[in-house]
């Protein structure tokens, strides 16, 4: 699934970029190019269910190189199991056009924080069993890849695709105490939104304003 992902994108990609040359070289004239270098806005999707974002475009190298970085912070509750999880993402996309906007490519590092309570536990000893719960993280570090498309003006939109390449465990293994009994726990990964056994798919659309 991974490899048929990854073919996917860099057919994508090839598209993006004869496309994005071809606008290029019909938009560029001989004036100065305005260039809107500071983009604040909001990103809804998959990991970071919803996050702020802030990005900006170097006025070096042609106006081809933004860096930018994404953070999120968001409870999510299965059955039986509450979560925390938080996202952070910094790294820099690459524009086709002196710009700042159109068809771009991203590359990054993501980090998935996540508080997790299972609170449905049976503990027992040769006296009693209970119910009770118990607490563990889940932190993951992933290298993401992306491609995508920002509009232009004050106000933009954004769209990307991607994929974040990581270790991602198969099961939690963690201690826990209830009522003076102590256990160790193995449990499932929760469903968190785009995790995978190979790592995290990233697909999200953005807004914001630029100046």
């Amino acid at each position: 699934m991974k490899h048929k992902f990854l073919i996917t994108l860099i057919i994508l990609f090839t598209g993006f970029v004869g496309v994005a040359q071809t606008e290029d070289t019909k938009k560029e004239s001989k004036d100065s190019i305005k260039v809107k270098r500071l983009s604040i806005g909001f990103k809804l999707g998959i990991p970071n269910l919803a996050s702020g974002s802030a990005e900006l475009v170097l006025p070096v190298l042609n106006n081809h190189f933004a860096p930018y970085v994404d953070y999120s912070r968001i409870p999510l509750n299965f059955d039986f199991i509450e979560t925390n999880i938080a996202y952070t993402e910094f790294g820099v996309n690459f524009y086709f056009n002196k710009k700042g906007n159109g068809f771009f490519i991203g590359v990054g590092k993501g980090s998935l924080s996540t508080d997790i309570t299972f609170t449905n536990l049976e503990f027992s000893n040769a006296l009693q069993t209970i119910i009770g719960s118990g607490n563990t993280e889940l932190n993951l570090d992933t290298t993401n890849f992306k491609i995508g498309l920002k509009t232009g003006g004050t106000i933009f939109f954004r769209f990307e695709l991607g994929y974040g390449v990581g270790t991602i465990p198969d099961l939690l293994r963690f201690t826990a105490t209830a009522n003076g009994i102590t256990e160790i726990f193995t449990e499932e990964i929760p469903p968190i939104p785009g995790l995978g056994s190979e790592g995290i798919l990233i697909g999200n659309i953005g807004f914001g304003f630029s100046f």
